[in-house]
């Protein structure tokens, strides 16, 4: 049978017109928004630091439109919200929808549980249509890069990056924002088509990363060793959400020698999303703790309690092969040996990243690489080459407990190990599994030993303060806290510069009013844009990274 070719479908991303210099502070109000005075004189204590972070990105916005951007009449902005004396006190019908949704929505759940919300109160924050069409671009606008080829190996996490977590330093940032978009660029790609057949060995479609630095070498499936009843699955549902296997990530690696040098390595990473399908979610709730692997396992009570292990639904996916694929720990290391030999005598390195369930899933390939890959060392060094393994990180947003104490220090002590944790205050996924049974009172869930980077949802000048559970897990939630985050104690940065657009595409109902009030305005509508749930509450938001791939 002919193969189609590979094709690229380019998805315009939905921009505003250029950007407005702000006018003076003293100057007569912009005929492009008459109430930049009376917001100003009217805006309430608590909304100066966000005032201040957006009247900062002034100077970024140089050239003006060729056309002036289009306001919408008081009474039309006034019908929408059912009158403008309930602007800033109710949300809109379309807020209070997406909040019914809520949790159970980021979990894939909505369909089948019912579920209400509480409104809640909302803040002016911008002053001006030409900040929030800075702020509402969808291209992209990266932190400068600098050379971190001389210190790359603390940036990898040697010495468990002290000194740079908090405050956070500009380089890891943006280290760790690229790694963040990785793993959106599995969830978009898993979305774009859920239901795909996974036969062969993954190589069935072609991603498009966000930075064109890395070159995917490999598409990575996890099966579950559980499958959905008949009884239990719902015709209204779409088939993709009781599958087996499905699409959970990909390898990747750095082939733009300019890069290669100023990371002063070879970059190897292996990305895994979030929880998509229920028996994904089903296999989260086996919190029971086995061993790693059968060689592990004890009879003695005593020492059962040194055997490394981790939550039984995790190493189930990890380890089940599908009908047409092998499973995901077999098709991680196979790939990455082949790396290693293409890359032979190269400076390399390997970094596992991974959000919510992802994570978990890279702590478990972070520990079994090791050893594989410490054991190939040990085979071909010899008494001349003392050839040693490239080093292991794992960069983790919104990671959960995964195993037990005993795992956690293997795979920090024995195994060498850097994992750096990026969590959420507000996130209840990093605290969990929760559910309290006789052998995790005895042996206990612990987080895995190395770095915390702590953000919070309400340093934000973007979410409204009382963002709910789902905002708080969302990866993009996350990448906004990141870029915006200096150091504990200290306002969010002044000049982040990542777009809000992907918070509204995400978690719009989480967004202060005022970003989605002037979304409209500038033409960006999310609402009118495709949405599925996933774990991390974002869905297949076409035009995102301007690419999305078609299968070959």
């Amino acid at each position: 049978m002919r193969t189609a070719p590979a094709r690229f479908f380019a998805f315009p991303a939905m921009s505003a017109a250029a950007a407005i210099a702000a006018p003076p502070r003293h100057s007569r109000p912009s005929p492009l928004n008459p109430n930049a005075t009376a917001m100003a004189n009217t805006t309430k204590p608590n909304a100066v630091c966000t005032k201040t972070h957006l009247a900062n990105l002034d100077r970024l916005l140089l050239r003006p439109p060729p056309l002036p951007l289009p306001v919408r009449p008081k009474k039309a902005l006034a019908d929408e919200s059912g009158g403008g004396d309930r602007e800033e006190t109710a949300p809109d019908s379309d807020e209070r929808k997406g909040r019914r949704g809520g949790l159970l929505n980021a979990l894939n759940l909505s369909t089948f549980l019912p579920f209400t919300g509480r409104p809640a109160t909302d803040e002016m924050s911008p002053r001006s249509l030409a900040q929030m069409q800075r702020l509402l671009t969808l291209s992209p606008r990266p932190s400068p890069r600098g050379s971190i080829a001389a210190e790359w190996r603390r940036y990898h996490g040697e010495g468990a990056w002290k000194g740079l977590v908090d405050p956070l330093d500009q380089n890891l940032r943006r280290e760790v924002l690229r790694y963040g978009d990785f793993v959106q660029a599995a969830y978009t790609a898993f979305h774009s088509m859920p239901s795909s057949p996974s036969h062969g060995h993954g190589q069935h479609r072609t991603l498009v990363l966000p930075d064109r630095s890395y070159r995917p070498t490999r598409s990575l499936f996890a099966t579950s060793s559980l499958s959905i009843p008949p009884w239990a699955q719902r015709r209204s549902a779409p088939k993709w959400l009781t599958q087996r296997t499905s699409f959970a990530g990909y390898v990747a690696v750095c082939d733009n020698e300019r890069e290669v040098r100023r990371m002063g390595r070879r970059d190897i990473v292996i990305v895994l999303r979030g929880t998509a399908t229920c028996p994904e979610w089903a296999e989260n709730l086996r919190t029971g703790l086995v061993p790693v692997s059968d060689d592990d396992d004890s009879d003695d009570a005593t020492a059962a309690q040194n055997v490394p292990k981790v939550a039984k639904g995790f190493l189930s996916l990890y380890k089940t092969a599908g009908d047409h694929v092998p499973s995901l720990s077999d098709a991680i290391v196979e790939e990455v040996r082949r790396l290693i030999e293409v890359y032979k005598g190269e400076e390399l390195s390997i970094t596992v990243v991974g959000h919510s369930l992802g994570a978990s899933l890279a702590l478990l390939a972070a520990d079994e690489l090791s050893a594989c890959l410490a054991a190939d060392a040990a085979s071909n060094s010899t008494a001349a080459d003392d050839h040693q393994p490239p080093p292991i990180s794992v960069v983790s947003f919104g990671g959960p407990k995964t195993g037990n104490r005993a795992f956690a220090d293997r795979l920090q002590h024995e195994r060498g190990v850097n994992v750096l944790r990026v969590v959420n205050a507000g996130d209840v996924v990093t605290r969990v599994p929760g559910l309290v049974t006789p052998t995790t009172m005895a042996e206990g869930y612990v987080h895995a030993g190395g770095a915390e980077l702590t953000l919070d949802s309400r340093d934000s000048p973007c979410l409204r303060p009382d963002a709910g559970p789902a905002c708080c897990h969302d990866l993009e939630a996350y990448l906004h806290l990141l870029d915006g985050f200096m150091g504990s104690g200290r306002p969010f940065r002044a000049d982040a510069s990542r777009s809000v657009a992907g918070l509204l595409i995400y978690q719009r109902t989480s967004v202060k009013r005022a970003y989605v009030e002037r979304a409209r305005v500038l033409g960006f509508e999310p609402a009118a844009m495709p949405r599925t749930a996933t774990a991390n509450g974002a869905g297949a938001a076409d035009g995102q990274y301007g690419f999305l791939a078609s299968p070959s």
